[in-house]
């Protein structure tokens, strides 16, 4: 007997899951299967009836990326399954369909998915997701202390308090705040409990830098992470957040193809014989983008190899440093003929990003990870 493909959508969320089935023959129609439990147990059960119903089949599943994260692709491409798993964004939405469910969108996924009409996004393995993990909790960290900065100043200025040395945040200023006293006890305690939440922010800053120094030895892309701060503007924390994010940069076959992901390519609206360029795509990984264009504004400044940069260099091969190298010389360039010929700084930097990233890729193709 023939070995027939079926094609299986999954509506995942976290207490259900919908499934749709529909067979490769495009006159065949999509059949509801059922709703299930949301863990694994629910769905291996709900997988081994329908392979039960069709033994001779061949099944490809696809679901959304999600809050859920990828245990089921994981599941299923372990069990020896095809599992696609496909962005929200980039599912095909007919404009006058004005009715949403479950059941609808597991049928459109199935539909969508014999007809060869989704793409796959990039699932990351879990030692590289476990980093990811510990990259964004730094982050959310970051956020949280700039937050309570913000709300600590901005308690200080509806009061008129006022500090009269330089530099915020320094062991001066923040002796400064220690020595405040408020009119009144309740103002007292919600500044005393303000300071406090910096310094908590502050200290869990340090804990994850911490962590992710000590882990990044054990990483097997730990090697790319070490050649990419080679580069200038390009220091651990955004090595590690581009290399953490994206996962090996070879799999991107050439340097468009990751300024298209990072959404770093200028948008498009042409026709006939009119093209019009816009901003930025931004419909990629937002947090390699912003980490890539803080790391842009240093090439406001001459080309040189700082001490700093020197010791981050040191023990890599001559390849890396010389595309690093060669990097920072075009850039430093481009970024002072971009702003004299009267371009916004906005434009200059992202300009910049987008080239930054083609030298990371060229970078990383000269190093190997290493298997631990």
């Amino acid at each position: 007997m023939n070995d027939v493909s079926i094609f299986v959508g999954l509506d995942v969320h976290k207490d259900s899951i919908d499934i749709a089935l529909v067979e490769a023959d495009r006159k065949a129609t999509v059949r509801f299967y059922g709703t299930i439990g949301g863990n694994l147990a629910d769905l291996e059960k709900a997988v081994r009836k329908i392979r039960k119903a069709h033994p001779f089949a061949i099944f490809h599943f696809v679901y959304e990326a999600g809050p859920c994260g990828y245990d089921i692709y994981r599941y299923l491409t372990r069990a020896g399954y095809e599992c696609m798993v496909v962005a929200p964004s980039m599912i095909p939405k007919r404009s006058g369909n004005r009715i949403k469910t479950d059941r609808r969108d597991a049928t459109m996924l199935a539909s969508l998915h014999r007809a060869g009409e989704l793409s796959p996004v990039f699932v990351p393995r879990e030692e590289d997701e476990a980093m990811r993990d510990l990259v964004r909790a730094r982050e959310d960290a970051v956020k949280a202390e700039r937050v309570a900065k913000q709300q600590l100043k901005g308690f200080l200025l509806r009061h008129g308090i006022k500090f009269a040395g330089s530099g915020n945040w320094k062991p001066s200023y923040m002796r400064w705040l220690a020595d405040l006293k408020m009119p009144n006890t309740a103002q007292q305690i919600v500044l005393q409990d303000y300071i406090n939440a910096v310094k908590d922010g502050t200290e869990r800053i340090v804990r994850f830098n911490i962590q992710i120094r000590e882990v990044l030895p054990s990483w097997e892309l730990a090697p790319v992470v070490n050649a990419l701060q080679a580069m200038r503007g390009v220091a651990l924390m955004v090595a590690v957040t581009v290399v953490a994010e994206l996962g090996d940069l070879k799999r991107f076959e050439n340097p468009r193809q990751l300024m298209s992901y990072l959404g770093l390519v200028p948008s498009e609206h042409s026709s006939g014989g009119t093209r019009r360029l816009g901003s930025i795509t931004k419909a990629g990984n937002g947090h390699v983008r912003k980490v890539l264009v803080e790391a842009a504004q240093t090439y406001r400044l001459p080309a040189r190899i700082s001490k700093t940069l020197l010791e981050r260099q040191e023990g890599l091969p001559k390849a890396v440093r010389d595309i690093a190298w060669k990097a920072q010389v075009r850039l430093c360039a481009r970024y002072r003929k971009m702003v004299a010929r009267g371009k916004k700084t906005q434009t200059v930097i992202c300009a910049i990003a987008r080239e930054l990233c083609a030298f990371m890729w060229a970078i990383a193709r000269e190093v190997k990870p290493v298997a631990v």
